[in-house]
């Protein structure tokens, strides 16, 4: 079914944290497609305008260039508001290890500010992004919600702290909270740019300028890699589950296992390349494996993923033909 059948009470307001980011912004394009009302915000500091500019004169839509750090603007942004989906963070493991303390300031007391002007302002639903980094070192497979290992990075501590906010959130203030634990997400506005890019958009670029890319560690290591509109339907699901379902976190995948050197091979036939990788050293906090188990989800919040690996990465190869 996905999402776009999905019914909210006529006249909803939605709040999108992080809305000019990758995951953000293909969120903030679905609710008004849909034809509901999007607040975006945003402080750009990993976001792009780019993302938005084409939503810019919806009057449906509105851009604050805020910081969730800012409580002030947390409040006002929140005000007149019904859900609230909390994108808004900085990921990638490697850099929370070189920058733990900013790590703590904007995936943890952004997110604290985030739910108490939700609480504050009578939101119904607060959704949030969480991470299968949560899993850590635990080699269990596949990943299942209360099966968590020792966590590896502060990308991942931050994002586990927040789950537990969510919980007292819950049980304290009856703010009905979500925490969507996101498997390597990919597809359209993925930024390809920079030290820290997703793999998959990065591989894209490099192969599509004639660089060879290269890969951290044997290329043996397995990932649960989930298409964009997999994750927008896990948000717009959980903005309609019930309240019983609040105060968990749960697993958004496609429920698959891909092993990156096959999604290398994948994206190089694609292009009708035959380029070897080269073989770097495996990255720090890294896991080595991952594959989600999304029953909770699918019981909880009605998830149903409509798009598996190789639906998705046919979409996400054409979107970056035509726009890199």
């Amino acid at each position: 079914m996905g999402f776009k059948d999905l019914k909210f009470p006529e006249g909803s307001v939605f709040l999108v944290t992080g809305g000019a980011g990758f995951i953000g912004s293909n969120i903030c394009e679905a609710l008004l497609d849909m034809g509901y009302t999007v607040r975006c915000m945003d402080n750009l500091s990993t976001g792009h305008i780019e993302n938005i500019q084409p939503f810019m004169s919806n009057p449906r839509f509105t851009f604050i260039e805020k910081d969730i750090r800012d409580l002030d603007a947390c409040m006002e942004a929140t005000k007149g508001v019904d859900y609230v989906l909390n994108e808004a963070a900085w990921g990638s493991v490697p850099r929370s290890i070189e920058m733990p303390l900013l790590y703590e300031e904007i995936n943890i007391r952004g997110t604290i500010n985030m739910m108490e002007a939700s609480r504050q302002n009578g939101v119904k639903k607060f959704v949030y992004a969480s991470s299968s980094s949560v899993y850590g070192d635990s080699t269990i497979l596949p990943k299942k919600e209360g099966q968590e290992g020792n966590v590896l990075s502060p990308y991942a501590l931050t994002k586990k702290t927040d789950e537990e906010y969510g919980k007292l959130y819950k049980k304290l203030y009856g703010l009905d909270t979500y925490g969507l634990r996101y498997f390597n997400v990919f597809g359209r506005r993925q930024d390809p740019n920079g030290a820290y890019a997703a793999v998959i958009p990065k591989f894209l670029r490099q192969l599509m300028n004639g660089e060879t890319p290269t890969i951290n560690g044997d290329g043996k290591q397995s990932r649960d890699f989930t298409y964009v509109d997999n994750v927008i339907e896990g948000n717009l699901r959980a903005c309609l589950a019930s309240s019983e379902a609040a105060g968990e976190a749960y697993n958004i995948g496609a429920g698959g296992r891909e092993f990156l050197i096959d999604v290398y091979h994948h994206l190089t036939d694609a292009l009708g390349m035959d380029v070897e990788p080269i073989f770097g050293p495996p990255r720090a906090g890294d896991i080595r494996d991952s594959n989600a188990d999304i029953s909770k989800a699918r019981q909880n919040l009605g998830y149903d993923p409509s798009y598996d690996f190789k639906a998705g990465i046919e979409l996400a190869i054409e979107w970056y033909k035509e726009n890199l």
